[in-house]
């Protein structure tokens, strides 16, 4: 299917939230946590971005993760994922709350943990985790809880209360060959073959994040969907998405695509902040206080100027 067909299916099947002025999103994509390993593009930013989440925890913010939080596609056991970073999954968790009143996490999947498509695999893994071997020789694990009773979602659809323009947030693989028709061709290859390749500095060939071609084909399709909208309700007001590793904001008056960008940039991660009816890409970067001796610390700053106004 192509990229506008497979956008419109999921934008149909997508749940509605609706938010106000009053409430904040912060919408991080593309961590791609792995084991700790050679192989983890995660984990040189993991502290940069444990500091970020409990900034947003603080300040009060909701937690969106747009697809490929967790790299499943190289790593074939989650519970070494989570166990590797046992500290960020802790986090998350405060987040997460069974009463939808109290939420403030939502997961989104993408094509490298496509496994949470099925909601099975979901209740296998993220409701609860193993912890210890029991008190007794012979004893079942202690199940700690998770996200117990999560669902993951392929697409999610913000609707601002004030202007009633609606934001669909979905990973962006949608339509791309390799990644979304034959992804078990991407996964193989990726698992059996890049992952060995990686560690001798060749560029990921199923990735649109490392393909210019590639990334900018796919770009301009999401731009085009949503940029021909034309009064169309099948459609959204604004696209918000990661896949292609590239953050973008707009100017109100260009076509309202968004890329958050991903966590697994070179010194810095990339976002997204939706707050007081704005939206703004912002980055997370290690910083140096020359004032106080060239002490480092962790910073945050908008990627653009101005915030897209809703």
């Amino acid at each position: 299917m192509s990229v506008p067909s497979r956008l419109s299916e999921v934008f149909k099947s997508s749940e509605e939230i609706k938010f106000d002025n009053s409430q904040k999103f912060i919408l991080f994509s593309d961590c791609h946590r792995g084991d700790n390993g050679w192989e983890d593009d995660f984990a040189p930013n993991q502290n940069i971005f444990f500091h970020a989440i409990n900034s947003y925890y603080e300040k009060g913010f909701t937690y969106i993760e747009i697809g490929d939080g967790d790299e499943l596609w190289k790593n074939r056991k989650f519970e070494e994922i989570r166990k590797a970073h046992n500290h960020i999954f802790w986090k998350l968790s405060t987040f997460y709350d069974e009463n939808i009143e109290k939420n403030r996490l939502y997961l989104i999947w993408g094509n490298h943990n496509r496994k949470w498509k099925r909601q099975r695999n979901v209740e296998k893994y993220l409701y609860y985790y193993e912890e210890g071997t029991g008190k007794e020789p012979g004893a079942k694990p202690t199940l700690t809880p998770l996200f117990k009773g999560i669902k993951v979602r392929e697409g999610l659809i913000l609707r601002h209360s004030e202007t009633n323009k609606r934001i669909f947030l979905t990973h962006g693989h949608q339509g791309d060959w390799l990644n979304d028709e034959i992804w078990w061709v991407g996964k193989f290859v990726v698992r059996n073959i890049w992952r060995v390749l990686q560690v001798m500095g060749f560029k990921d060939p199923t990735s649109p994040a490392k393909n210019n071609t590639k990334r900018d084909k796919l770009e301009k399709s999401m731009a085009e969907w949503i940029k021909d909208k034309n009064g169309n309700k099948e459609k959204p007001d604004l696209l918000i998405v990661g896949h292609t590793h590239r953050p973008y904001q707009p100017q109100n008056n260009e076509t309202p695509y968004f890329n958050t960008g991903s966590c697994v940039h070179p010194r810095c991660i990339t976002g997204i902040e939706i707050e007081k009816g704005g939206i703004t890409l912002i980055k997370w970067f290690i910083d140096v206080n020359s004032a106080q001796g060239g002490i480092l610390f962790v910073n945050r700053e908008p990627v653009t100027k101005g915030v897209y106004k809703l």
